[in-house]
């Protein structure tokens, strides 16, 4: 996983084509290959190339002799690609109501990026960045039980945690938050609780 903090970088995963490209460059390939397995011109393949190897998005692994020209063999620099909810910039900016949809969205921008770079470090180390996360679904009878469900929850938490927390020990950072589920997927639930932690 790769975590894009600089504009540049990100336009220059925008595309439709150029995600394709990123996308088929978890394996090796050249610019010829990759032409044809899109059908589309070398020439166009190629330039969209060049701009996500100057992105650092896409690198040269080698070059390789082929009916007298050169050919670039080239593979994406991750797996995958997470982009920092900074670089599209903050709608929102310590707000601290907990019942605040714009307080979520703030929380959960910041865990995106936390744990992106932590994952990122990680990987350069060769260690396993320890997460864990739940999700859960409740559904309320009124909007009025949501601050009732949160204090129950909160002192259920609470609880859990004097159980565990040691002195000395590695610290986690819990995040739990609640929001209506999407109606798509389930018209007979209407809120749902999802509970992440990640690595400090």
């Amino acid at each position: 996983m790769k975590l894009l903090e600089e504009p540049e970088k990100v336009r220059a995963a925008l595309s439709p084509l150029r995600r394709k490209l990123l996308d088929l460059l978890q394996e090796l390939a050249s610019g010829t290959q990759l032409a044809a397995a899109l059908e589309l011109p070398r020439q166009r393949v190629n330039y969209h190339l060049r701009e996500l190897e100057k992105a650092g998005l896409v690198e040269l692994v080698e070059e390789r002799q082929r009916r007298g020209c050169v050919e670039r063999i080239l593979r994406a620099t991750s797996g995958s690609f997470v982009v920092d909810p900074a670089v599209m910039g903050r709608a929102f900016s310590q707000i601290g109501d907990q019942y605040a949809a714009e307080h979520l969205v703030e929380v959960a921008a910041g865990t995106v990026r936390d744990v992106a770079r932590m994952q990122n470090t990680a990987d350069a180390a060769g260690k396993r960045l320890l997460t864990f996360t739940l999700e859960a679904s409740v559904r309320l009878a009124e909007p009025g039980d949501v601050h009732r469900f949160t204090d129950a929850l909160t002192e259920a938490v609470r609880q859990v945690i004097e159980s565990f927390d040691t002195d000395g020990g590695r610290p986690y950072r819990l995040i739990a938050g609640g929001h209506p589920a999407a109606r798509s997927t389930d018209s007979s639930r209407t809120d749902s609780s999802s509970t992440e932690g990640e690595k400090a």
